[in-house]
C-alpha cells in the first residue's frame, strides 16, 4: 500500500476549519478526532457509562447527553479529573480512529487526515503521522478573529490563547505550515499546493502495517494497533 498519515491542527480561531473545508472539497479523507470524540460519549455508550460513574448525573443535559460545558468546568480546574476523563474516552477515540483508517486503507486512499487540535500539544500520535500540518496565523490576527467570533473581550480572548500551545511553538514541530494570515483565496492555493505534494508523495504507510498483516492476520495487527495507540 502507499497509503500515509497525515496530522492536522492549529489553534483557536487560527483557521483550521478553513482548511478542512478546502480539503473535503478536493475529495480527501479527513477523519475528525473531535466529531468521534463527541459520537463515543453518547448516552448507552462504555464511555458514557463510566462517565457518569465517576462524574455524577449532574453533568447530563434533560437528553441525557453530556454537557460538555459542565465537565469542562470540572476537569478544567481539577488536573486529576481531566486525567481520569482522558483515561476513559482516549482509547474509545484511538479505537474508532483506526477503524476509520483501515477504511481508508481498503479503499486505496493515497493519504488521511487526522484532524487532530491537541496534536502537538500531547505529542504521542505525532509518531504514527508520516507529516504534520499546522494552520497557523499571526497573533495579532488570532486574537482579532476570536474576539470577533465569540464576542470576548481583549483580557478573555487572551486568556483562553494563553491556554494552548503557542502556535510559534508549534511552528518548529510541524513538518508543513499553512499560513492563515491572509485572505481565504491565499488559504486555498496554499492547500491546493500541499494536497498535489501529497499526492505525488511516494512514501508509505507504516512498513508494520503490510508486515503485520501477513504475519498474524486482520484480527491480530487490529487488537497489536489499539494497544500500541494506547500504551
Amino acid at each position: 500500500s502507499t497509503m500515509f498519515l497525515v496530522g492536522l491542527s492549529g489553534g483557536i480561531a487560527s483557521g483550521k476549519s478553513t482548511v478542512v473545508a478546502v480539503l473535503r472539497e478536493l475529495g480527501c479523507a479527513v477523519i475528525d478526532a473531535d466529531v468521534i470524540a463527541r459520537q463515543v460519549v453518547q448516552p448507552h455508550s462504555k464511555a458514557h457509562q463510566q462517565i457518569l460513574q465517576h462524574f455524577g448525573t449532574e453533568i447530563l443535559l434533560e437528553n441525557g447527553e453530556i454537557n460538555r460545558e459542565a465537565l469542562g468546568n470540572i476537569i478544567f480546574s481539577q488536573p486529576e479529573k481531566r486525567r481520569l476523563l482522558n483515561s476513559i474516552t482516549h482509547p474509545e477515540i484511538l479505537k474508532e480512529m483506526l477503524k476509520q483508517v483501515l477504511k481508508y486503507f481498503v479503499l486505496g486512499y493515497r493519504y488521511v487526515i487526522l484532524d487532530i487540535p491537541l496534536l502537538f500539544e500531547t505529542r504521542g500520535l505525532t509518531r504514527f503521522m508520516k507529516y504534520t500540518v499546522l494552520v497557523y496565523c499571526d497573533p495579532g490576527t488570532q486574537l482579532l478573529r476570536l474576539m470577533k467570533r465569540s464576542g470576548l473581550g481583549v483580557a478573555e480572548a487572551e486568556a483562553r490563547i494563553s491556554s494552548q500551545l503557542p502556535l510559534e511553538e508549534k511552528r518548529k514541530w510541524a513538518t508543513h505550515v499553512i499560513d492563515n494570515s491572509g485572505d481565504r483565496e491565499s488559504t486555498r492555493r496554499q492547500v491546493l499546493r500541499l494536497h498535489a505534494r501529497l499526492e505525488d508523495s511516494l512514501d508509505f504507510l507504516w512498513a508494520r502495517l503490510a508486515v503485520g498483516t501477513a504475519v498474524a492476520g486482520f484480527g491480530g495487527l487490529v487488537f497489536l494497533l489499539i494497544r500500541h495507540f494506547i500504551s
